[in-house]
């Protein structure tokens, strides 16, 4: 090997750390649709027909149904996750896509929709970003201005909980999608049976042996100090409606 080729293989061995960073793949982008009360029935085999045949690799669907909140009777499409590398080279999937879209799915629309990025934070997490499961519950969680530190110490503590009781919750942070926000997704991995009373300990009381007694009225006021608003609904996974 001549001393050019030696140079070149050690400069690509330095810049292979900083490409494998770059191309970190927890980015997720949502879109939220809303069917036609009479057309519900056209509007999810346009859809699945649409995903199976466009969506594939990190431009995958996940496609869920919401079951509550004021969003009720939407679908909730998440694609990824990706990189903002890999997002910066997808454009619009092509012409014949958006053509599709246009013609064979929006057609069935109302005009409400709403659409963002959120970037996956492992640190705050307790699952792994691809451990998914069909039934989830999202809540939004809102800091007031200024105070995204506070927070983020808020969902630390949350954090601490939610390992001593065994659950299973992915945190997104939103990125250049409105105001500031938190989605916390609680994955249901034994279903909605999670949710019942006598499952697991009361929260405060995971909460306080976690964090210190003491601790759950503490977390309480700063909820009120340090947030807007919190709020969650149910979703249900739709996989006949997602990518394959």
């Amino acid at each position: 090997m001549n001393l050019t080729k030696i140079k070149l293989f050690g400069l690509l061995l330095l810049l292979a750390p900083l490409t494998a960073i770059s191309q970190v793949k927890n980015v997720i982008s949502t879109h939220r649709v809303f069917p036609k009360v009479d057309k519900v029935l056209e509007f999810e085999k346009a859809l699945a027909a649409h995903a199976q045949k466009y969506h594939t690799g990190d431009a995958h669907w996940r496609v869920f149904s919401i079951e509550s909140g004021p969003d009720m009777g939407g679908y909730h499409i998440t694609e990824g996750p990706k990189s903002w590398e890999s997002e910066d080279a997808r454009g619009d999937l092509g012409t014949e896509h958006q053509i599709d879209w246009n013609k064979n799915v929006a057609i069935y629309l109302t005009d409400r929709q709403s659409g963002g990025y959120a970037v996956y934070v492992d640190s705050l997490s307790t699952v792994a970003l691809s451990d998914f499961s069909d039934k989830i519950q999202i809540t939004h969680f809102y800091p007031k201005i200024g105070w995204n530190t506070k927070a983020i110490s808020l969902i630390k503590r949350l954090k601490a909980a939610w390992v001593a009781e065994g659950s299973t919750i992915a945190v997104y942070a939103s990125n250049a999608s409105g105001p500031a926000q938190y989605t916390l997704v609680t994955r249901y991995k034994q279903g909605l049976k999670e949710k019942a009373t006598g499952f697991r300990k009361p929260f405060k009381e995971t909460f306080e042996i976690a964090n210190g007694a003491g601790s759950y009225q503490d977390y309480l006021e700063d909820l009120r100090q340090y947030t807007n608003e919190v709020w969650s609904e149910l979703l249900f996974m739709r996989k006949d409606l997602s990518s394959k």
